[in-house]
């Protein structure tokens, strides 16, 4: 169990684990795209089609060494929330990682899990390295989630996907940045 989240724990997944938890992660994905999620996927998400996207997810980090995490009930060990912290690949952007697909299902929304999840990869950034992290979202109440960590709200791009239902949606960007703390720039004392 998550000491902050009782009933629940946040875990990290190699590749074999977004296998093993494939199922569970597609009636994950299934939720939240039913429930309005633009994440990439239409309404009437089939099964086989969200299980082949973890799948494919997993296949992704064994090459790019994309993180995902998972939370999971205590009692049942359900897959009810993800989320994956993927590396920039290109060669000027070794301190990057995007954050993608945070997606909790809607009963078990309200607990702290989104936060949680953030948290992880937050952390699994900083570890690795990275000092930029970026998102986006076309939800305002994951915006919400997301300013109340710390991100940084750079601004909206409209029209940019489609909702399930067909409808165009904007989409917010926020960063986050995991550098260090630093006091004031010493003054340029050369003459």
């Amino acid at each position: 169990m998550t000491d902050d989240l009782p009933g629940y724990q946040i875990e990290a997944l190699d590749a074999e684990g977004v296998r093993a938890a494939a199922v569970d992660l597609a009636a994950t994905l299934i939720d939240c795209v039913e429930g309005g999620a633009s994440v990439s996927f239409m309404s009437g998400l089939a099964e086989s089609q969200a299980i082949a996207f973890w799948r494919d997810v997993a296949d992704q980090g064994e090459r790019d060494g994309r993180a995902v995490f998972v939370a999971r009930r205590a009692n049942d060990r359900a897959a009810i929330g993800v989320v994956q912290l993927i590396p920039a690949v290109a060669e000027n952007q070794p301190h990057r990682a995007e954050v993608a697909k945070m997606l909790v299902r809607r009963a078990d929304r309200r607990r702290g899990l989104g936060a949680a999840l953030m948290r992880a990869a937050e952390a699994a950034a900083a570890r690795a390295g990275k000092t930029l992290l970026t998102l986006d979202t076309a939800s305002g109440d994951a915006e919400r989630l997301y300013a109340s960590l710390g991100w940084v709200r750079v601004g909206q791009i409209p029209a940019y996907a489609l909702l399930p239902d067909g409808r165009p949606c904007a989409t917010t960007i926020f960063f986050r940045s995991l550098a260090p703390e630093r006091g004031p720039e010493a003054p340029d004392v050369r003459r």
